[in-house]
């Protein structure tokens, strides 16, 4: 079975840094796009970024200068560096991804549980 988790979550001060890691598990063919998400209590999800299998990067525009987001298809791993964080960025940030694997051949979209970020003095 093909399982994401995220970790790197906790709480930061505003104006610091943090970096979101999540890995794939299973047995995977390849991973199509990866992304993250993020949801604040009483908000629904939003994108934050999104990443091809190609390298190319998206960014909403409320995160863009801010965070990067990364890849490494060797580790099945996706990055998300958060810089000069806000308390708006408090969320729950969710990993995403479109893996192919042998029960899911044409890709499949699987989800993290989520990790817990707090910006906060």
């Amino acid at each position: 079975q093909v399982q994401l988790v995220e970790s790197g979550g906790g709480l930061v001060q505003p104006g610091g840094s943090l970096t979101l890691s999540c890995a794939a598990s299973g047995t995977i063919f390849s991973i199509n796009r990866m992304g993250w998400y993020r949801q604040a209590p009483g908000k629904q999800r939003e994108l934050v970024a999104y990443i091809s299998s190609g390298d190319r990067p998206n960014y909403a525009d409320s995160v863009k200068g801010r965070f990067t987001i990364s890849r490494d298809n060797a580790k099945n791993t996706v990055y998300l560096q958060m810089n000069s964080l806000k308390p708006e960025d408090t969320a729950e940030y969710y990993c995403n991804g479109n893996i192919k694997s042998p029960g899911n051949f044409y890709g499949v979209d699987y989800w993290g549980k989520g990790t817990l970020v707090t910006v906060s003095s």
